[in-house]
């Protein structure tokens, strides 16, 4: 069998999206007659943690762990509060941004680049160029952000000739708070320079999305393929629908993911729909922003907010499923279309219908159309959006909002881990 060691930064007991492509992969690669070996933190600085996720572990798995000096510790002008929601990517909005908050961002922007984690690279190299070569592996895997990882990724290739694949779950220079680190100059070239060096020293790319594939193309000629992220078969008690006509998001809403547009045309339907205002729940399951918070105090929607906060990923299955109306919100910006949240492949399979809000030219886009899961709206879809809710309402009303979703299957974690291992063996 094949021996792959994977390196990343996100495992159980993390919590999050950032952990399940690669626990999902490592599960199921033994099926396709590859054995992964995972190299990890012993002591990360995780913002939140999913204790139920350590089940996808196989007891059989060799899992690899050195230590790491972590930043965040250290910032102890800041609240252990901001310091989690920094180390989360949770950056307060510009404008409200204390003097030590500001520090903070410069600080970390251009001082620890790529980002954080980079004390961790020397370490890991020493630690695994000395493993990889009693175990004779040929083939190693990097998986950012953090990017920071690419770089063990790139001394290794460099001293053992071994095999590299780079797999980037979300972008590296255009992902979208790249520009809230308040960078200067020369931290953004260093930036650029690293991010180049990384995709034409890489063996094989992997990516999530179709936008970063050809973005990547741009900068480099070495082979990239597209692995988007998908859905496990959970194995969740049944649920009953909703009585009332929820509309559920679950995950994060941040400064810049706040749909204003949104909760002004909910507003809207609340005061000219008769009865609505009975029926309607707004399930907001997972960390909101002030910003988000004000804002649908500002549109009278407190009285509607089913605030739920953060649920491990089973409660959030169960919450899919049960949910009338599913909302998926991305930030309206140019580097976001390349943005497809892991949430969604969970979303297409829970049977419900999803109402997609994002940039114009979203990856989301096709794939929703592609499987019928829902709608897609753009930020200038306002009237758009507001048929959805009436005629998904009206469904309801009637007792028949369902949905027809097809081609669910080429996104199983399964069958995304045999292409994977494809181009592994």
């Amino acid at each position: 069998m094949k021996k792959v060691l994977i390196i990343t930064y996100y495992w159980p007991p993390a919590g999050g999206p950032g952990v399940q492509r690669w626990l999902k992969f490592a599960k199921y690669l033994p099926e396709f007659g590859v054995e992964p070996i995972v190299y990890i933190p012993s002591n990360p600085t995780y913002p939140i943690l999913d204790e139920a996720l350590s089940k996808d572990v196989s007891p059989s798995l060799t899992v690899l762990s050195k230590k790491i000096v972590e930043p965040y510790n250290f910032a102890s002008f800041l609240s252990k509060k901001k310091v989690k929601k920094m180390s989360a990517g949770i950056i307060p909005n510009s404008g409200k941004q204390t003097f030590r908050e500001k520090i903070a961002l410069w600080v970390r922007g251009n001082f620890f680049i790529p980002d954080a984690r980079i004390f961790w690279v020397r370490p890991s190299v020493k630690y695994l160029e000395s493993y990889i070569r009693e175990n004779v592996i040929d083939t190693i895997i990097t998986t950012g952000p953090p990017h920071s990882l690419h770089l063990i990724g790139l001394e290794l290739q460099k001293r053992l000739n071994v095999k590299w694949f780079a797999d980037f779950r979300d972008p590296w220079t255009t992902i979208g708070y790249q520009k809230d680190l308040k960078l200067s100059r020369f931290s953004e070239r260093k930036h650029k320079k690293m991010e180049r060096k990384v995709l034409l020293s890489a063996d094989h790319i992997v990516v999530t999305s179709q936008t970063t594939k050809s973005d990547f193309s741009r900068i480099t000629p070495k082979p990239i393929e597209v692995i988007t992220n998908g859905f496990d078969i959970e194995q969740v008690e049944r649920v009953e629908l909703d009585r009332k006509f929820s509309l559920a998001h679950i995950g994060s809403l941040l400064s810049e993911r706040n749909p204003l547009f949104l909760w002004q045309v909910l507003s809207e339907i609340v005061q000219e729909i008769p009865g609505f205002s009975d029926h309607f729940e707004l399930k907001l399951i997972g960390t909101l922003s002030p910003e988000v918070i004000e804002s649908i105090h500002l549109y009278q929607l407190d009285d509607f907010v089913n605030d739920v906060g953060y649920v491990s990923h089973d409660q959030a299955v169960a919450y899919q499923r049960s949910s009338q109306v599913l909302l998926l919100v991305e930030i309206n910006s140019l580097h976001t279309k390349s943005i497809i949240p892991g949430k969604l492949f969970e979303y297409m399979v829970s049977g419900r219908p999803i109402v997609a809000i994002g940039p114009n030219g979203s990856d989301i886009a096709d794939i929703i159309e592609r499987t019928n899961t829902g709608v897609f709206i753009d930020y200038g879809g306002r009237e758009l959006l507001k048929r959805t809710i009436l005629s998904h309402y009206a469904s309801f009303l009637d007792g028949n909002l369902n949905v027809s979703p097809t081609g669910l299957q080429q996104y199983s974690r399964k069958n995304l881990t045999q292409k994977l291992a494809e181009l592994l063996v």
